[in-house]
């Protein structure tokens, strides 16, 4: 009989897959930079605080996620996985603050 297995990535199968990548970051570890504040360009943050970025700056990065994230997601470190989540929540997150009423499309919309 097998109680409370653990996958292959070393998490167990029944609490922590119901939780979300963004609720599992601070679980990741290991392979942290030693000091990401004394890389070259890089102040501990993720880039460039996003509302600092002019509009078209802002989507030309989320377009860089997003067009980075399966591999990110599938083959990048646990600290490179963790950081693409959490710029991707920061750009995000401006985005809907400067377009909180931003055009919806009827037909991406389902029935309540």
């Amino acid at each position: 009989m097998m109680t409370g297995s653990v996958r292959e990535d070393g998490f167990a199968s029944n609490g922590s897959a119901d939780m979300s990548p963004e609720q599992r970051v601070p679980e990741w570890g290991g392979d942290q930079l030693a000091d990401p504040a004394g890389a070259p360009g890089l102040d501990g943050d993720l880039g460039i605080d996003p509302t600092e970025l002019t509009d078209e700056d802002l989507i030309r990065e989320m377009h860089s996620l997003h067009r980075t994230r399966l591999d990110t997601l599938r083959h990048a470190a646990d600290s490179a996985l963790a950081n693409h989540l959490r710029r991707t929540a920061e750009l995000e997150t401006e985005y809907l603050a400067r377009h909180p009423g931003r055009e919806v499309d009827p037909s991406r919309l389902r029935d309540a």
